[in-house]
């Protein structure tokens, strides 16, 4: 018999995805009195995939897909033992394997595994994220978005009714998304061009395998982001029988169908509609949203060797804001809107498996988003003051392979080529209110139309290497070249991990980044086609220090330093990194010139305790620091600069019928720009005091979200329901300085209040 003992954070970083889409299993093998022990064998089965120890004891069996394995041990004039573990993608799940001496008595085989760690070229800043925990979480409404928001490092957005992902002081816009190997603009409903976030995701977090994120030093293989990588790999479906699951929840009302598709394979479908509109004209805003998602990944085993699959994200969405007049002195909003909008992403891959060797996945992606939206202002007799109708396509050929050679251990090297295919019809007839003009009337008249194509290249190469039992090493880069605006850039990458101690391990990385900005911008204005790509550079380090084997601590520090940001020609205090992700992007459509810098650092503090059996949660503590200027040179704080970051979420099964969790935030209060009152009121619109851009701060923000499920257990299969209550306490977080055009004053928006949240998730 083989004793299996899971200790699941023993080596960090802990666990993360590989874009190759497969794990491996690793370990070292030790006698009774630890000493190493040569010449062993481990197999892996179904497969038959062996590996036998070296002098030092140490195996490791490369590149199994994703699933579960019988491991078999094998020795000379000893019977073989055998045990089934799990292999997760990217991950490679170590063990420490203790065989007896062959003339004892009592023939048992001890095999702990301590770890699952992250691929070797992952070096800091990265976080497993389980379906569990953003199913299950308080205040995550089953969005991962959301969920990583109580991550280190992380924080919510302006606006509680949206799911922005601000890392480490920098814009929402700055994120990579990308899913079962389909690199996707946005995963959100109600998402504008130039965008990434929303509401609420399209992706049904039912259909989650697990989630990677990363927020800082990532590896060359992630591509045109400055901040951060979210990572996410669904399910498969049943390759056993039809199963069906009806869930409820603040995503809407849907339900998931999946089944085999002979044994070779599976498929999953899953919709949802959000019901709102069924009960009410107006949540609060003077409208509804209304939105649709589609999920669906096919899966099928050619041969051993070769798996294909097929994934489509679909989301459709509509909403009609008409401003109620009864209480007109307290309506900020005075826009009557129409917008309708649809996304949809659809990724073809092909994952080879070469023995021993490597790995190859070639993929083929195609997206397309479509706006169209009209505004209309109340104060000008509901005079057209912007429309758009306006679609994006974007075509990506990509191959990634990995290697394992003698000397470099491992080896990865690809590249990708991307076709745009732009569409923009958008105009701005009679200007809008820009708070940064101190002229009278309204500024920034234009008319968009531009139907134009693009492409984009790419190539990496990134190496690890264990160059002692204690020290290893990532080292890489890949060049990217931007053929709209006649730019290629090289990015170097490295990073190491040394352990200190047999529960300590001392973390670095550091690189160069590079994004282009968005198409949209570009288009904004002949001058933008001269704007040059965004650069910023990572310097992190940390220490990991495992506490017991399902508690771990982290410290982290890291720096990022901003060049070449778009920033405003006609208003210099204006630098694009404090804009961040908006509804309102046709207030951004303005010549822009590379001139914006910036820096971002601080210190981060995690604990984490794992799910056993009853508990689990974690706990962050941040200090940070974020300055920005445009072009007139001068450092002021981010719009997205928040001195103090806290956040504790966690959860306790009482049993197999009652669970409940919580989640707290408190945040320094995020810095504004005050009005000068004078100008605004004699224009009767907001101007800001330009001497004092970000130079007042909010009070600070906090919220107490909690959780309640119970499970019944019905003829037809289980059933969970849940009830909750977002911001339980009721308190008035600022959410932003408005003008009050009406009652021609400021006035201070709050977000959102006590929310109630109800939902249910039946498999049957």
């Amino acid at each position: 018999m083989i004793r299996l003992s899971s200790l699941f954070l023993v080596s960090l970083p802990l666990l993360c995805q590989d874009t190759a889409g497969v794990g491996s299993i690793a370990g070292s093998i030790r006698g009774g009195a630890g000493e190493a022990i040569a010449g062993t064998t481990v197999c892996v089965n179904p497969g038959d995939r062996c590996a036998v120890s070296d002098s030092a004891g140490r195996f490791r069996v490369n590149d199994l897909r994703p699933g579960a394995y019988e491991m078999e041990v094998r020795r000379a004039n000893d019977p073989s033992r055998r045990e089934k573990v799990e292999v997760r993608a990217g991950i490679t799940s170590e063990f420490d394997i203790v065989l007896p001496a062959l003339d004892e008595q009592r023939q048992e085989v001890t095999v702990t595994a301590p770890a699952f760690v992250a691929p070797e070229e992952v070096k800091t800043s990265s976080y497993l994220v389980t379906p569990r925990e953003v199913l299950k979480t308080a205040g995550s409404l089953q969005d991962v978005s959301r969920y990583v928001q109580t991550l280190p490092g992380v924080v919510i957005g302006g606006l509680d009714f949206r799911n922005d992902i601000i890392v480490r002081g920098g814009s929402p816009l700055e994120n990579l998304f990308i899913v079962d190997n389909v690199e996707i603009p946005n995963i959100n409903n109600f998402a504008n061009f130039a965008s990434a976030g929303g509401p609420v995701s399209m992706i049904d977090s039912e259909l989650i395998e697990d989630v990677t994120f990363l927020t800082g030093g990532f590896p060359a293989p992630y591509v045109n982001r400055l901040s951060s990588v979210m990572q996410i790999a669904t399910r498969e479906g049943s390759r056993e029988k039809i199963r069906k699951r009806a869930t409820v929840g603040f995503a809407g009302a849907g339900g998931i169908v999946e089944g085999p598709l002979t044994p070779k394979g599976s498929w999953i479908v899953s919709a949802r509609r959000s019901f709102l509109d069924l009960f009410t004209d107006d949540i609060g805003f003077g409208g509804v949203p209304v939105n649709n998602s589609f999920n669906s990944k096919a899966l099928y085993d050619l041969n051993s060797r070769n798996r294909v699959w097929v994934v489509n994200i679909t989301g459709f969405d509509n909403i009609r804001i008409r401003p109620d007049g009864v209480k007109e002195e307290q309506q900020t909003n005075t826009f009557n809107i129409d917008y309708d909008g649809w996304r949809s992403a659809t990724g073809f891959n092909w994952q080879r498996l070469f023995g021993s060797r490597g790995v190859g996945l070639f993929g083929l992606t195609h997206s397309v988003a479509n706006v169209s939206a009209n505004v209309g202002d109340q104060l000008l007799a509901n005079a057209r003051v912007y429309g758009e109708n306006s679609r994006e396509h974007e075509t990506t050929l990509k191959y990634d392979l990995t290697l394992h050679a003698p000397v470099l251990d491992k080896i990865r090297l690809g590249g990708n080529f991307k076709i745009f295919q732009l569409n923009y019809r958008a105009d701005q007839p009679l200007g809008n209110d820009n708070p940064f003009s101190t002229a009278p009337g309204r500024v920034n008249v234009f008319g968009i139309r531009q139907r134009f194509n693009a492409s984009q290249s790419s190539g990496y190469v990134q190496a690890s290497r264990d160059i002692t039992p204690r020290l290893s090493i990532s080292y890489g880069g890949r060049a990217d070249n931007y053929q709209y605006i006649g730019a290629t850039r090289f990015s170097p990458r490295a990073g190491l991990n040394f352990r200190a101690a047999p529960r300590v391990m001392l973390r670095g990385s550091w690189g160069i980044y590079y994004q282009q900005p968005f198409f949209l911008f570009l288009a904004a204005d002949p001058v933008n086609r001269g704007l040059s790509p965004i650069r910023a550079d990572h310097l992190v380090g940390g220490v990991a220090v495992t506490l017991t084997s399902t508690m771990r601590f982290t410290v982290e520090t890291y720096r990022k330093r901003y060049r070449a940001y778009p920033a405003a020609i006609e208003y210099p205090q204006f630098s694009l990194a404090n804009a961040g992700d908006t509804f309102a992007v046709r207030n951004l459509l303005f010549p822009m010139a590379s001139g914006g810098r910036g820096e971002a650092r601080g210190v981060e503090f995690f604990v984490e305790k794992k799910f056993t059996r009853k508990l689990y949660g974690q706990s962050n503590f941040a200090i940070t620091r974020t300055r920005h200027a445009g072009l007139d040179g001068v450092l002021r704080p981010g719009s997205f600069d928040y001195p103090r970051i806290f956040n504790l979420v966690g959860g306790y099964k009482f049993n197999e019928k009652w669970e409940a969790g919580m989640r707290f935030v408190a945040l320094s209060g995020r810095p504004y720009t005050p009005f000068n009152e004078a100008l605004s009121r004699l224009y009767r619109r907001g101007v800001f005091d330009l001497d004092r851009v970000n130079g007042v701060r909010a009070p600070y923000y906090s919220r107490f979200d909690f959780r309640v499920d119970r499970t019944f257990q019905t003829r037809w299969g289980p059933l969970n329901v849940f009830v909750g209550l977002q911001n339980a306490f009721n308190r008035d977080n600022f959410q932003a300085l408005q003008w009050n055009r009406r009652a021609n004053q400021p006035k201070f928006d709050t977000q959102l209040g006590s929310f109630p949240l109800i939902g249910l998730d039946w498999r049957f």
